[in-house]
């Protein structure tokens, strides 16, 4: 009689999609917020590229909108799209016109937490 009792345990399957569901359910939450925290860093660094190449060339061509450094700090600003706000600066090097930029971005986790510093420069003539 034990021998058919333990036959019975063995071939019975209820549950075992629940635990295998709880065994596998965190590594699949960290794969997806890290897949979404990776994308928000590169959409940063895509509008941070953007924001300073458009701020140096209007600081170069447009002298109604981007007459001054300042003028085109503002600018450069609203044409950047990401996360946190990024510290423009502009300059006018050998290079032609120039808008540099940088900021931080935190990433924060239950466990763990990162600051991945950004930068980019764009010099127009």
């Amino acid at each position: 009689m034990i021998v058919v009792q333990n036959q019975r345990l063995a071939s019975c399957e209820s549950g075992t999609a629940a635990v295998e569901f709880a065994l596998v359910l965190p590594a699949l939450a960290a794969l997806i917020v890290g897949t979404l925290s990776a994308g928000l860093v590169m959409y940063s660094v895509s509008g941070l590229h953007n924001a300073v190449e458009t701020g140096a060339r209007c600081y170069s061509v447009d002298s109604i909108d981007c007459s001054t450094a300042s003028a085109t700090q503002t600018y450069a600003l609203s044409h950047y799209y990401g996360v946190s706000t990024p510290t423009f600066t502009a300059s006018t090097p050998s290079c032609g016109h120039q808008v540099s930029a940088s900021l931080s971005i935190e990433l924060n986790i239950v466990i763990a937490s990162w600051t991945i510093p950004l930068s980019a420069t764009s010099c127009f003539p």
